[in-house]
């Protein structure tokens, strides 16, 4: 690197990517020498650029919480937004840049938040689980175009959730009634490409589970709650789905483990009655399980059932049992059809 515009910018955007950085580490980056290093530093002041100087034995240069670099100008609400896609890509595994890339460009944004939202997105974080479980078009409400909640909303829960405070909340519910609610926020969970919050209604003791984008409006209220002990948030919320009020109620019996049936029909879609073995049996052997879901429509059903490749039987509802049946004909009429048959048909 030959010239020296490109050393300032290059130690600009070492300094940018978060925490003290010493002379010396700076020198080696740049491979200059420690006054050049210096004179690099007071060309960014020149530049209205606010690096600060720290002191000491491990000492260096940083630059000022809350600096916005031109041409990259991000509000808070847009900051908060990229820092959590970095962090939702990297804990669901659904990002093409490498780790290091994710963890320093998550520094780098970070550097443009003032310290007080810098905070709460901590807290959020803190607060903040994903679950990673497919989702069946037969449940209404998980799947569909993702929905945004509000940021002031998500940041106010985060910190109920993290000081155990209650909160009084403003709710839509999918059918269109409006309430006002007192939550004891547990967590929030992100799921489905949507944004919920579980945690125990206070009027009513139960829990609930809501989404965030029906909250209109989350004000911190005075005192605090004991969190209880038990499933953690995620588990909470896939739970509240499986038992959710839906149009069709399923009852099956399938022969198979509970991870075998986990892997078709998980956590958030149906619930495994798992029985304890006879005295000597082994736990992982098949063995006949009673599985319950809720679905509002049951065409997506036969080919799950089908996947599984495992004896089942169905308890109810009978229209379940039409279903599986016409789709069993469909896949043996296929079976049977010749590839002339098959041309002559098209």
């Amino acid at each position: 690197m030959s010239r020296p515009t490109a050393r300032v910018l290059t130690l600009l955007e070492l300094l940018q990517s978060g925490g003290t950085r010493t002379v010396a580490e700076l020198a080696d980056r740049l491979g200059v020498e420690g006054r050049t290093v210096r004179r690099y530093v007071d060309q960014l002041i020149d530049l209205d650029v606010p690096v600060e100087s720290v002191r000491g034995r491990y000492g260096g240069y940083r630059l000022a919480h809350g600096y916005r670099l031109p041409p990259l100008m991000l509000s808070d609400d847009e900051a908060l937004a990229v820092l959590l896609g970095l962090v939702a890509g990297r804990r669901t595994g659904l990002t093409t840049a490498q780790r290091t890339a994710n963890e320093t460009a998550t520094a780098k944004i970070r550097r443009v938040l003032p310290r007080h939202i810098a905070r709460r997105l901590d807290t959020l974080l803190e607060s903040l689980s994903f679950t990673e479980q497919p989702v069946h078009p037969g449940q209404a409400g998980q799947a569909g175009q993702p929905a945004t909640p509000d940021t002031g909303v998500l940041l106010t829960l985060a910190d109920a959730v993290r000081h155990h405070r209650p909160v009084s909340i403003r709710y839509t519910d999918r059918d269109g009634r409006r309430s006002e609610r007192t939550l004891h926020a547990y967590g929030i969970v992100a799921h489905a490409g949507r944004w919920y919050v579980t945690g125990a209604d206070a009027l009513l003791g139960e829990d609930r589970t809501f989404r965030l984008d029906r909250i209109a409006d989350a004000r911190t209220l005075p005192g605090s709650f004991e969190a209880p002990e038990g499933p953690d948030p995620a588990q909470r919320l896939l739970s509240a789905f499986a038992t959710a009020e839906y149009r069709h109620e399923v009852t099956l019996r399938i022969h198979g483990t509970a991870e075998q049936i986990r892997a078709r029909l998980p956590a958030g879609v149906a619930r495994i009655q798992e029985h304890e073995p006879a005295g000597g049996q082994d736990r992982t052997a098949e063995r006949w399980q009673r599985v319950e879901l809720r679905a509002e429509r049951l065409d997506w059903l036969p080919p799950v059932l089908a996947s599984l490749d495992r004896p089942f039987v169905i308890e109810r509802p009978d229209e379940l049992r039409a279903l599986v049946t016409a789709f069993a004909d469909r896949l043996a009429s296929c079976a049977r059809t010749e590839p002339d048959d098959a041309e002559r048909l098209r």
